[in-house]
């Protein structure tokens, strides 16, 4: 099956693959990102999908996670060892379980069938601007950069490294790292977190802290730098410059 690029778009438009085995959903999905200015190809299957990306450069992807053959978590944990396009995962389950399994995997967003075009348009801009966020100036009182222990991050880029090591992080983990950042110190309610994503439960902020938790810390158990506040939320606790 050839790559459907829907209508003649700016070649700086963001290309998107949209993955679904559904044909009708995903020609309707093409043509609803192309109006909206995205260049858009698709792809039937994980190995259609494989095609794609061997050949082609995507700014991000929408994938459908029940298709026959490779599903789309299976897909996209393997993906994740190869690439790290942003990845907005569709799935008709409303099960929370499924987007646990989906932010553990690495994807960026998650968002469930039956859903509001306009909500898909939002979510995938938001994937888009926090995985290629330009750079700005620094609000006022905001820190460029906050280190701690061997690692610094970039507030304006969203970006940790450890040395000359860049640290890949997901879109909401960037967005709960820049909170606290910006609160270096500070007490940071749960609530506050959850609020900024998709998932606004205890549960997902849980399994977000412990992933981040595994990329900065030691001993993830016993945290130096993202650290409990009991009853309350999290705290980042930085280095003074």
């Amino acid at each position: 099956m050839a790559a459907s690029v829907l209508k003649p778009v700016p070649d700086e438009a963001p290309h998107i693959l949209v993955v679904d085995d559904d044909r009708r959903l995903r020609d309707l999905l093409a043509r609803f990102l192309g109006d909206h200015g995205y260049r858009v190809t698709t792809a039937a299957n994980a190995a259609d999908a494989d095609n794609r990306l061997g050949h082609l450069v995507f700014d991000a992807m929408v994938l459908d996670v029940m298709m026959p053959g490779e599903n789309g978590f299976d897909f996209a944990r393997r993906l994740r060892k190869s690439s790290q396009v942003p990845i907005l995962m569709l799935t008709a389950r409303a099960d929370s379980n499924d987007r646990i399994n989906g932010l553990e995997i690495g994807v960026d967003d998650y968002l469930s069938k039956p859903f509001e075009p306009r909500e898909l348009i939002l979510r995938l801009g938001n994937v888009l601007k926090r995985n290629a966020q330009p750079e700005a100036p620094s609000a006022p009182m905001r820190p460029d950069y906050v280190r701690f222990g061997p690692f610094i991050y970039g507030l304006a880029r969203g970006e940790l490294r450890q040395g000359e090591e860049s640290i890949r992080l997901t879109e909401r983990e960037r967005e709960i790292l820049t909170t606290l950042a910006e609160r270096a110190g500070e007490h940071v309610p749960r609530e506050q977190l959850a609020n900024q994503g998709s998932a606004a439960n205890d549960r997902t902020i849980d399994v977000q802290i412990n992933r981040l938790r595994r990329k900065i810390e030691r001993d993830p158990a016993d945290p130096l730098y993202l650290q409990t506040v009991r009853g309350i939320g999290y705290r980042l606790v930085v280095d003074r410059t």
